[in-house]
């Protein structure tokens, strides 16, 4: 039994390797060889994209779950509490378990550096393997193609959608970036696309690899929540009328529908329609277009760049007649500030920034330049040392029916959401 707790272990995970983040699969390869995680019993759905992947994912989850199946999630960052990231049908890891699965990479590791973010991901492999689940649902950390979790083939891969993000690692185009998401793609496996009109990359590396493919417009397409609340799917001469609204947004949740349903082409796991219109209610991501409880009118989102601040604009409900929208914002530095910032400047009053703490964090005066830089005499309501502090005094200037939004950065929804503001 390990001599250390949960809380040591990571924060020795934290300091060990020279850099946070070191792209490749040869290292941590290795390791996964020796733990011999590398393959599982159960079908592998794998899940990349810039946006959408935590609400597709948490739709994989909710179906596969009405289904009766024993539906295995790994996932990352995490809000408030490391175990978030992994679990099977939404119970979560316990601290001994994960303590028992960080230690059995350990022992095989040797000589061997891991970052952070590659032994947790060795270790819920080394746990899953324990469980016997029926399906796992595999979310990419950064890219996808020398991702940690691109080590297990995916049976069934799901594109979501490709814009510019973690530009360092991955490239400064989208055909790049495109790139590095298409190479958790397998020959002859299906692979779902969520965009209308993906890059030509994925298009390309699809046909090279026999891919056989569900792009949304084409092979499968929706129509939005109608006034009664509903909305449709299909996909070929399957229709799906009247169902259930999510609390993900239907775009990310059809994505999720027709991944099962290739799922099924090349597996023995069948989703019923039963299970789908069941499931679908049970949809939803902590932090994502999450409205907290009371009032004022308080909306936290882990938009963090400037396709993530698009969809969120586009999809919270509009302001009422009158209402202003005070923005409680704070981001990491090596982040698309100004892109975030020309995506929400129409629709934000008013802002109340923050620091955010650690070595890629930002400071609320770095981002107050910024604002100034981009935007005509933008209001400013206050700089502030913690997100927690901003939401407080953006809480006390409001007047009437006016409403926060707290977005930039899952750091930033995280210290709303661990204080219980």
């Amino acid at each position: 039994m390990s001599s250390q707790s949960k809380a040591d272990w990571l924060h020795t995970l934290e300091r060990r390797h020279p850099s946070a983040i070191d792209m490749g699969l040869e290292r941590v390869g290795l390791v996964a060889n020796r733990l011999h995680v590398r393959q599982f019993q159960a079908p592998v759905i794998t899940v990349a994209g810039t946006n959408g992947k935590g609400s597709t994912v948490a739709t994989l989850m909710a179906l596969g779950r009405a289904a009766g199946w024993r539906v295995a999630h790994y996932t990352s960052p995490h809000l408030v509490d490391f175990n978030e990231r992994i679990g099977i049908n939404g119970t979560l890891i316990s601290d001994a378990e994960l303590v028992s699965a960080l230690d059995a990479v350990e022992a095989v590791r040797g000589d061997i550096s891991l970052t952070y973010f590659e032994h947790t991901t060795l270790a819920a492999f080394y746990w899953f393997q324990q469980q016997a689940p029926d399906l796992v649902v595999l979310e990419v950390g950064l890219g996808g193609r020398l991702d940690a979790v691109n080590l297990v083939d995916a049976t069934v891969a799901v594109i979501t959608s490709v814009d510019l993000d973690h530009q360092d690692w991955l490239g400064d185009t989208i055909a790049a970036i495109a790139k590095e998401k298409a190479g958790v793609m397998r020959a002859g496996c299906p692979v779902v696309l969520g965009e209308r009109e993906p890059h030509s990359v994925l298009l390309m590396q699809a046909q090279s690899l026999s891919a056989p493919m569900w792009q949304k417009g084409q092979h499968y397409d929706f129509a939005d929540l109608d006034e009664a609340g509903a909305w449709s799917w299909q996909a070929g001469d399957t229709l799906y009328t009247d169902l259930p609204a999510p609390s993900v947004v239907c775009d990310n949740a059809a994505t999720a529908i027709a991944a099962l349903h290739a799922l099924a082409a090349v597996s023995d796991l069948r989703i019923s329609e039963a299970a789908i219109r069941q499931g679908l209610p049970h949809a939803y991501v902590t932090g994502r277009l999450q409205r907290l409880t009371g009032l004022p009118e308080v909306w936290v989102d882990v938009g963090h760049n400037p396709h993530g601040a698009r969809f969120l604009w586009q999809h919270l409900p509009k302001p009422l007649p009158g209402q202003r929208t005070h923005a409680v914002f704070a981001m990491l530095q090596d982040k698309d500030v100004a892109g975030v910032i020309a995506a929400s400047a129409e629709s934000v009053d008013c802002w109340w920034l923050a620091d955010l703490s650690g070595p890629r964090g930002q400071t609320a005066a770095r981002l107050a330049d910024q604002l100034q830089q981009a935007l005509s005499n933008p209001c400013i309501g206050g700089q502030f040392t913690t997100v927690e502090s901003a939401l407080s005094a953006a809480r006390q200037a409001l007047q009437g029916g006016d409403r926060i939004v707290v977005f930039g950065s899952f750091l930033t929804v995280a210290a709303v959401l661990s204080a219980g503001a």
